[in-house]
């Protein structure tokens, strides 16, 4: 095997030399992503003559303008014999190695070959479903054996567009064998001066976060809560003993939300979450095992004023009394828009966060305010499911915070 010299970044380094099944490097513009999966597929091209790998870009124009350049120049850095035949997209090294070049713009082309290992460019860069089809059918195509029975590899190294497919891949909840890779814009110390004072002159600092930190953001133009930061807005607080519960709760047949929060100096806390509850009853026998010992104050969707649970003749919200929780509602939910700007001003107002959340224990809560945007219609959207736990909150924060527009009036909860 020829001896080659490489000059790589640390988050390149750990990239290119990976052990994993599925490593991603998620990096900042600049930061030398497409390098470092050229040379991580290179240097297995050489390590295993006469095999087979795959590269594969967004589109083929990226291929013709990306890829085949930069497989061919480092090649002949290193002295290595490479022919590219363009008709068939393949290249040949010397060693009898093959690199397959694909597109992913069409997921249903990628088949009729093996592989023994693939690297995914700009993965991102496409739609959600897409990139997952172009990843199913990618792990489907690595399975040439190895001689020493080495694993078969495959990765990926994008820019981060948002909460897309490597967020939900390799970012919240990674199956073993994928790890993620990050590598902001400073790692690489060979950018051209002034190249960093563009991009912040150019990009909004939601923006910034993600192409020159690497960091998972919210990019969809119009973020309900765009002021939520999980680091400014977090905290490691737990439930302490016998503390008085505030619980946010939003009724959805089959899949009830509550926020546990508590007040502490006057500031309100979310510490916990409950999703994925099958109904009222069910959330109540829940609350009563998971908090014994607690006060329970609840701030219901006041729909469920009318709505019925299990027992045609009881709601949602007396069942909630009778199990003898305390019952805070207002006769009707106010208009989402004061909702959302109770909550939003105290997740941040003027320079201020009152509002602080757990992520480790309200992981589903820390997402959904970080990743729900407006629908067309300028309303919180609901298509995605990020709006149980929001609402859930928002009903517990507006009655703590809100502003009134006259006389409020109180539900009259009646007993069964």
């Amino acid at each position: 095997m020829h001896e080659v010299k490489i000059q790589l970044t640390e988050p390149q380094e750990a990239f290119v030399f990976s052990k994993a099944r599925h490593p991603a490097m998620v990096a900042g513009f600049g930061a030398g992503k497409s390098e470092a999966a050229v040379v991580r597929l290179a240097l297995l091209a050489l390590q295993y003559p006469r095999m087979d790998f795959a590269f594969v870009e967004p589109t083929f124009d990226l291929v013709r303008l990306i890829a085949w350049p930069r497989f061919a120049g480092i090649f002949e850095r290193w002295g290595i014999g490479f022919e590219l035949n363009k008709g068939d997209n393949i290249g040949t090294l010397e060693n009898g190695s093959q690199i397959i070049f694909r597109s992913a713009d069409a997921p249903e082309r990628l088949v009729g070959f093996e592989v023994a290992d693939a690297i995914i460019d700009e993965i991102d860069t496409l739609k959600e479903a897409h990139a997952s089809d172009v990843w199913t059918k990618m792990l489907g195509r690595c399975r040439q054996s190895k001689p020493n029975g080495a694993v078969n590899t495959l990765a990926a190294v994008s820019t981060p567009e948002g909460f897309k497919f490597v967020y939900k891949t390799w970012g919240r909840d990674p199956k073993p064998g994928y790890e993620l890779i990050k590598a902001p814009t400073n790692s690489n110390p060979y950018l051209p001066a002034g190249y960093v004072e563009q991009l912040r002159a150019a990009y909004s600092s939601a923006q910034l976060s993600a192409y020159l930190d690497g960091d998972f953001v919210n990019l969809v133009s119009g973020s309900v809560y765009s002021e939520f930061d999980r680091q400014e807005n977090g905290t490691f607080e737990t439930i302490r003993v016998s503390e008085p519960l505030h619980i946010g709760m939003d009724f959805n047949v089959g899949n009830m939300s509550a926020v546990i929060g508590v007040m502490r100096q006057g500031n309100p806390m979310a510490l916990d979450e409950l999703t994925g509850i099958r109904d009222t009853p069910a959330m109540i026998d829940t609350i009563k095992s998971r908090y014994k010992g607690h006060a329970i104050n609840i701030y219901p969707d006041a729909s469920g004023g009318s709505r019925k649970s299990i027992n045609a003749s009881l709601s949602d919200i007396v069942l909630l009394r009778n199990a003898g929780f305390t019952v805070l509602a207002h006769a009707s939910n106010p208009p989402v828009k004061d909702r959302v700007l109770a909550l939003s001003q105290m997740i941040h107002n003027q320079g201020k966060r009152r509002l602080l959340v757990n992520p480790d224990r309200c992981p589903s809560l820390t997402e959904a305010l970080e990743q729900q945007a407006y629908d067309k219609n300028g309303e919180p959207d609901k298509a995605n499911g990020l709006d149980h736990l929001n609402d859930a909150l928002g009903y517990f924060i507006f009655y703590k915070y809100g502003i009134s527009r006259g006389p409020v009036r109180f539900a009259q909860i009646m007993g069964a």
